[in-house]
């Protein structure tokens, strides 16, 4: 059963959630437990909870079949480790026939949150219509959860689309994505004319900015956020590959973190605004080690200002 949050409320389960108090199963549970409950959040506009941690598949658009057979169970590992998120775009290769492909094989489209994107890169709606009919097919599906206008591109143009495609139930949230830094300023402008459900946006331990306007501004205005490149990797090296020499700090045991990877992914989502993070994963053992971030409990305040300078003093 779903509720609408007001402001207040959004605030207030954002804040317990941030410090890892989301129903005592999931404050109590381990994170090497790989059958306990993942942490989840709250979509504000709906009441919604999803798992903390997804899965980005900009990595799926393969054909090998040693390739798709990994993938395939990565997505069967992911919903049986109870996650739930998959994000995907017509800009990721054949990832939408892929997926679409796993999803009918396997049987759980129901268990999925299942988002996409579309464009209208030349100020022209029809496109957009056809792209996203394009990905229901691919998708084999005849709705998807979340619609997400990709990196700002024909946004003003496709909005009244989107709205008139979630009352007739085609899509369930309304979204838009940036994975640049400078696109923030107008993903800030876009934020305040539209009412959206979620936006998609980089932030990440390496990468803080969106934490200066967009998360607060998200908060304010009741929209969930999804986190992608949470690992960084833009340019350059990714945190991971970063951090691979260096030892856990034996402080990080007391929130459960065995891994680089969790540290960085319990990082950005427990900030209060989070929803879920996204991280790119095609091999189950990554996976089962990034879900163990949605287990346990998520730093509060003053770990994650600890956190930030632990990383400052390794990446300086």
């Amino acid at each position: 059963m779903r509720t609408h949050l007001t402001r207040r409320d959004f605030v207030r389960l954002g804040l317990l959630a941030g410090v890892g108090i989301d129903g005592t199963a999931r404050a109590l549970a381990s994170p090497d437990d790989k059958t306990a409950p993942l942490t989840t959040k709250f979509i504000p506009s709906s009441g919604e909870k999803l798992p903390v941690i997804g899965l980005g598949t900009n990595a799926y658009g393969v054909s090998a079949p040693e390739e798709l057979a990994a993938r395939r169970e990565v997505l069967k590992r992911m919903v049986e480790l109870g996650a739930s998120v998959v994000d995907t775009a017509p800009a990721y290769g054949e990832s939408e026939s892929v997926i679409g492909g796993f999803v009918a094989e396997l049987g759980i489209r129901d268990r999925l949150f299942l988002a996409t994107k579309v464009t209208a890169s030349d100020g022209e709606k029809d496109p957009g219509k056809a792209m996203f009919e394009e990905s229901l097919k691919r998708l084999r599906t005849e709705r998807v959860d979340l619609l997400q206008v990709h990196s700002l591109r024909g946004v003003d143009v496709l909005m009244p689309v989107l709205k008139d495609w979630k009352s007739a139930k085609r899509i369930r949230y309304i979204g838009v994505t940036t994975s640049r830094g400078d696109q923030h300023p107008e993903l800030l402008a876009v934020m305040g004319r539209h009412p959206i459900d979620l936006i998609q946006v980089n932030y990440s331990l390496g990468d803080r900015d969106a934490a200066d306007r967009i998360l607060p501004l998200a908060a304010d205005r009741g929209m969930a956020v999804l986190v992608n490149l949470p690992f960084g990797g833009r340019r350059g090296r990714n945190l991971i590959q970063q951090a691979a020499l260096k030892p856990l700090p034996a402080w990080t045991a007391d929130l459960g973190i065995g891994s680089w990877g969790q540290f960085f992914l319990k990082y950005a989502v427990s900030h209060p605004a989070v929803t879920c993070a996204i991280p790119g994963t095609t091999k189950v053992s990554h996976l089962v080690d990034n879900l163990g971030a949605a287990r346990g409990p998520l730093p509060e305040a003053k770990v994650r200002r600890r956190m930030e300078e632990t990383w400052d003093q390794i990446s300086s």
